[in-house]
């Protein structure tokens, strides 16, 4: 700009008016998501040497930067991420909190109707209309246990088709900015190097969306960002991206899985890497809720169906024949990895309800050494060079056929099913087993005061083939006793003790009392029992009893244990993420503070541009007076 009064008022005309618009670009940006405030640098032009002093030569506007705070900017991205994944993780348990804690919806009511319609059929085993309402309690019970897996499947399904939808939404983000990181690079080398504002927000706003799909690392690199998930896995490098993509797990068929693509190959991703962000709470919900309450659920349907199974076994039904299954039991899922190279067939049996767990579990071939590792806490169960012989946790594997390769693995979920498939095997009033298979007796002829009791069939199931043979024990003396019939081996002078058990044909009687000399008891098949309620009974105590967790919970203890952990945990991610909103709305207020449009401000800025235009217009009129001036005076 030339020196004098002129160019003086030139430049801050100039000056001014670059003021007016940016700050009107402010105003009109106010609202614009992720719209940084921008200011004029504005210098002076410095000054000339007249002989009688430096005389200045104006002003000018040396560039024009965002009011960007790098630190509040990473504060903003990070605790948004964090919030994102809290928000996610809470909307999806909070649907399956509501489905278990429901007092009419949930499991506890059926399971309450189902054991009260028992007692009420052993009140009066020989009622059809008992018997019936036993049954029907039975098939409500399996229809809430498949209605309630339903709902978790359905949010199983839910949650595939949202990992697909954050996984494309990231591969978008990540392309919006490789591009803006080119646009930017060019746009900075013609202009000597100054950063376009506005291009630098849309990055910055482009780097803000994509935290609120999974936790970012930005690296800066020149005037390039390098943005980085998961364990270091870059996904914008330059102006190159790298996709992630959903995938089938190559360890678990049935389950989608993360997957990221480097130089042409897909390596898939461990949940635990993909941590923040709508992702990261997808991810965390499934690994740490849905798949607990599925295997959970699934236990308890299991455990009920095999230990009530059991004592079914060993009562007697309406037409005289021992109980068979009274429920259907689900059966374990087994799934051959992707990547196998053998051709093992590989089965899975629950043999022991009581020992069961909720976890999953992986079965590998791996340094020559079969491995069983229980997913849950990753301990190892089983290592050994033979395939495993006996149960681990009440689950037993077999290979139905083919081989092993070196590196092939299985994951075996033991209780995933035990919900969906359950279901009441029987649907005839009359195969309800409610009374024992036995009956024992004392002739009227006996002197003695010895008394024996109803008698017990031992368990587990399958019962003993002679169970039903006539059995006579006759006191040879007072202290001693001899046994007939078939299967006993007719054993003389068993030394008698009173209240001691006696077993034999897989049952068990107790005497008590003084028995004389001659007196005899017997024990035999339960002939015209439709009266007999002793194993209905048995059935019904099940409902208190501790058949789950190694002794230590009840079916209605387990699923109360599983409501406590859905809420508890339900509680917790809502409690945090509402203290999440609060560090996030705060850091928002902060960057906003510091970078945000305050339009009051900007309008104070408008004014004062305004009367710096307008007083170097002033300037300029002065210098063409003075100029025309000069001229008059020269005719």
């Amino acid at each position: 700009m030339g020196s004098g009064i002129l160019g003086v008022g030139q430049s801050g005309l100039a000056a001014a008016q670059a003021g007016l618009v940016t700050t009107g670009h402010n105003i009109a940006n106010a609202s614009t998501p992720g719209y940084t405030r921008q200011v004029v640098i504005q210098t002076s032009a410095g000054s000339q040497d007249t002989g009688f002093g430096y005389v200045g030569k104006g002003t000018q506007v040396s560039d024009v930067k965002r009011v960007y705070n790098e630190f509040l900017n990473t504060q903003v991205t990070t605790a948004q991420s964090t919030k994102y994944q809290l928000d996610t993780y809470y909307a999806q348990i909070s649907r399956i909190n509501n489905q278990f804690a429901d007092s009419v919806s949930g499991l506890s009511p059926v399971l309450q109707d189902f054991f009260k319609g028992m007692q009420d059929m052993a009140s009066n085993p020989s009622s059809t209309a008992a018997r019936q309402t036993a049954l029907s309690s039975a098939e409500t019970l399996a229809a809430r246990f498949q209605g309630l897996d339903g709902q978790l499947k359905e949010a199983e399904a839910g949650l595939r088709s949202q990992i697909g939808t954050s996984v494309d939404t990231i591969n978008v983000y990540a392309k919006q900015i490789a591009k803006l990181n080119d646009t930017i690079e060019k746009a900075q080398g013609n202009s000597d190097g100054r950063a376009s504002n506005d291009l630098l927000d849309q990055r910055d706003y482009a780097i803000a969306e994509l935290s609120k799909e999974i936790k970012t690392t930005v690296v800066k690199q020149g005037n390039t960002y390098n943005v980085f998930i998961g364990n270091g896995q870059p996904v914008v490098v330059g102006a190159k991206t790298y996709d992630l993509v959903s995938t089938t797990s190559a360890s678990d068929p049935s389950r989608t899985a993360v997957g990221y693509v480097a130089n042409g190959e897909m390596i898939e991703l461990a949940d635990s890497s993909l941590a923040g962000g709508k992702l990261g709470g997808l991810l965390e919900f499934r690994s740490k809720t849905l798949d607990l309450a599925q295997n959970s659920l699934g236990r308890i349907a299991t455990g009920l169906a095999m230990t009530f199974n059991a004592q079914h076994a060993l009562g007697q039904d309406l037409t005289g024949a021992l109980g068979g299954s009274f429920f259907r039991v689900g059966a374990p899922d087994v799934r051959a990895g992707t990547a196998n190279t053998g051709n093992a067939v590989v089965g899975a049996t629950v043999t022991d309800a009581n020992a069961l767990t909720t976890s999953n579990y992986r079965l590998q071939l791996t340094g020559g050494n079969y491995v069983v590792t229980r997913l849950s806490d990753n301990s190892v169960r089983y290592s050994n060079a033979a395939f495993p012989p006996g149960a681990i946790d009440g689950v037993s594997f077999n290979i139905a056929s083919g081989a092993f390769a070196a590196g092939d693995e299985y994951v075996i979920k033991p209780t995933v099913n035990g919900a969906s498939e359950f279901g009441v095997a029987i649907n005839d009033v009359s195969k309800i087993a409610a009374a024992a298979p036995i009956r024992t007796a004392a002739p009227l002829t006996n002197t003695g005061t010895g008394t024996i009791s109803a008698g017990t069939v031992n368990g587990p199931p399958p019962t003993n083939a002679n169970l039903q043979q006539p059995v006579t024990i006759t006191f040879t003396s007072a202290t001693t006793f001899n046994v007939t019939g078939t299967g006993t081996g007719n054993p003389v002078g068993v030394a008698y003790t009173p209240g001691g058990n006696i077993t034999y044909n897989g049952w068990t009687v107790q005497l008590n009392g003084s028995p004389a000399n001659g007196d005899s008891f017997s024990i035999g098949p339960n002939t015209n029992g439709a009266g007999d309620n002793r194993n209905a009974l048995l059935m019904a105590a099940q409902q208190t009893a501790n058949t789950l967790g190694n002794g230590t919970a009840s079916y209605q203890g387990a699923y109360a244990q599983l409501v406590s952990q859905v809420g508890n945990k339900t509680r917790e991610v809502e409690v945090t993420g509402k203290a999440e909103s609060k560090f996030l709305a705060q850091a928002v207020a902060a960057q906003q503070a510091e970078s945000g449009v305050n339009l009051d401000e900007e309008a104070a800025n408008l004014m004062r541009y305004q009367q710096a235009y307008q007083a170097a217009g002033k300037v300029m009129q002065t210098a063409g007076q003075l100029f025309e001036l000069l001229l008059n005076l020269g005719n």
